[in-house]
């Protein structure tokens, strides 16, 4: 396939994308339409592309939406200001992800890239947050069938999903105040710069015989997949993964604003080359 599509309210157009060493973008929340996308908590699922080059990622975003794709033209890292988010995206990396990760920051730098390092407490704030959130929103979407039929759906999933059921209304509206107050937080630390970069997946794609045979170890696998991710839904930004020649292991960058993310790729892509 040219191109594949799919949806990120987590990770998974990103996670694909790293595992299989491809470009994935993850869409700004409401930039493109979920008409027509079974969905899992509609505040935060976004439709984005998978595909082998930025490129192929510009133009596909235009194609959802209708509209021009971003100019690549000219693109260049010389004298952009990049942040490595540090704490949270290194907890638990494996030696591979992070080997790739700091051999690409290596290439942008020697592109002509100034990188710093950055700690922002508003990061945990909102992953803290998730435990509310996310089985909230999902329970209510899907209690139609766990309650009546719940042998459909997968079971490590569904005991996820369950969680919600205890979560209150109250609960669930003062946590996404607050995290809107921490989007806004998160957003002012790191005004300076043209993107925030991290991992894109702190592991390597686990077995599947062993996520089949321990609902344990495919929960525990599953959360740490999503732990870098999922922080671009949370804070409500756009994410562009890149392979970082590496198998399996990606560089991702986060910001505002799509168009202006896919040029940063653009020019970081030629650098990893």
């Amino acid at each position: 396939a040219a191109i594949g599509i799919g949806s990120d309210t987590g990770g998974s157009v990103r996670i694909p994308s790293v595992w299989n060493d491809l470009v994935g973008l993850k869409t700004i929340h409401g930039r493109l339409t979920l008409e027509g996308v079974v969905p899992l908590c509609a505040r935060f699922d976004t439709v984005g592309p998978l595909c082998r080059t930025v490129e192929d990622a510009a133009l596909m975003l235009a194609a959802l939406e209708d509209g021009k794709p971003a100019d690549l033209t000219g693109a260049s890292l010389s004298g952009v200001r990049l942040a490595v988010l540090l704490d949270q995206p290194f907890n638990g990396i494996e030696d591979a992800p992070r080997s790739a990760f700091e051999m690409a920051v290596d290439r942008l730098k020697e592109a002509g890239a100034v990188v710093d390092e950055i700690s922002v407490t508003a990061v945990g704030e909102a992953t803290q947050l998730a435990p509310t959130l996310f089985p909230a929103e999902a329970y209510a979407t899907w209690r139609h069938l766990i309650d009546v039929d719940g042998d459909k759906m997968y079971g490590p999933v569904r005991t996820r999903f369950v969680q919600g059921r205890t979560i209150s209304a109250a609960d669930f509206i003062s946590g996404w105040r607050e995290l809107e107050c921490i989007r806004l937080v998160y957003r002012e630390a790191v005004a300076g710069y043209d993107a925030v970069i991290l991992p894109s997946c702190p592991i390597l794609p686990p077995k599947r015989a062993a996520l089949e045979a321990d609902e344990a170890y495919f929960t525990e696998r599953n959360l740490m997949a999503l732990q870098n991710t999922r922080i671009g839904n949370l804070l409500g930004l756009a994410a562009v993964t890149l392979p970082t020649g590496t198998p399996s292991c990606g560089i991702m960058f986060q910001g505002e604003n799509e168009e202006r993310l896919l040029r940063l790729a653009a020019a970081a892509e030629q650098a990893l080359a």
